[in-house]
C-alpha cells in the first residue's frame, strides 16, 4: 500500500505544536510567566470581560485550576476580576495594563516563532498550508456541532 503520509497527520500537527510551544517557552522564560499563566493572558488580552467559567473552557482545564490560575496573576497585577453587571456570581477576566504591554511582547515573540518555523516554505506553500489547517478546522468543527444536534434532537425524541 502506498502511503501518502496522511496517516502521520495527527502526529505532525501535535509535534508541530509541541516544538512550537517549547521554543516559544523558551524565548518567553524572561517574561516571567509560565506556559498556563501565558495562554490564560492570551486569552483575556483577546477577550477582555471574558467569564471565568468561560475562560475554563477555552482553556480546557477545570474550573478550579483556572480560579487558582487566576489568583496567581491577580496577585501578581496581570488581571482583574470584576462582577457582571447582570448577575453577581459571575466573575469577569480583563487585562491590565501591564497585561496589555507583555500581551504586546507575546505577539512579537510568537511571530519569530512562526517565521522560524515556516523557514524554507514558500509563500504559496504557507497560504496552502494556512487554509488546509482552517479546512480541517471547519471540517471538524461541524462534525462536533453536527454530532451534538444529533443528541439533542435524539433527547428531544426520547422526551
Amino acid at each position: 500500500m502506498v502511503s501518502d503520509g496522511i496517516d502521520r497527520l495527527g502526529f505532525l500537527i501535535h509535534d508541530v505544536q509541541r516544538l512550537m510551544r517549547k521554543r516559544f517557552e523558551a524565548r518567553a522564560s524572561g517574561l516571567g510567566l509560565s506556559s498556563a499563566q501565558w495562554r490564560l493572558l492570551v486569552r483575556v488580552a483577546k477577550e477582555a470581560g471574558v467569564a471565568q467559567a468561560r475562560l475554563a473552557e477555552l482553556l480546557e482545564i477545570e474550573p478550579i485550576s483556572v480560579s487558582r490560575l487566576v489568583d496567581r496573576m491577580e496577585e501578581g497585577g496581570w488581571i482583574e476580576r470584576r462582577s457582571d453587571a447582570t448577575d453577581r456570581r459571575v466573575r469577569m477576566i480583563f487585562p491590565t495594563e501591564k497585561a496589555n504591554a507583555a500581551y504586546a511582547d507575546v505577539k512579537s515573540l510568537a511571530g519569530e516563532v512562526y517565521e522560524e518555523s515556516l523557514s524554507g516554505v514558500s509563500p504559496e506553500d504557507r497560504r496552502i498550508l494556512i487554509r488546509a489547517l482552517d479546512v480541517i478546522v471547519q471540517n471538524l468543527t461541524d462534525s462536533e456541532a453536527s454530532s451534538l444536534e444529533k443528541i439533542k434532537s435524539a433527547e428531544g425524541a426520547a422526551a
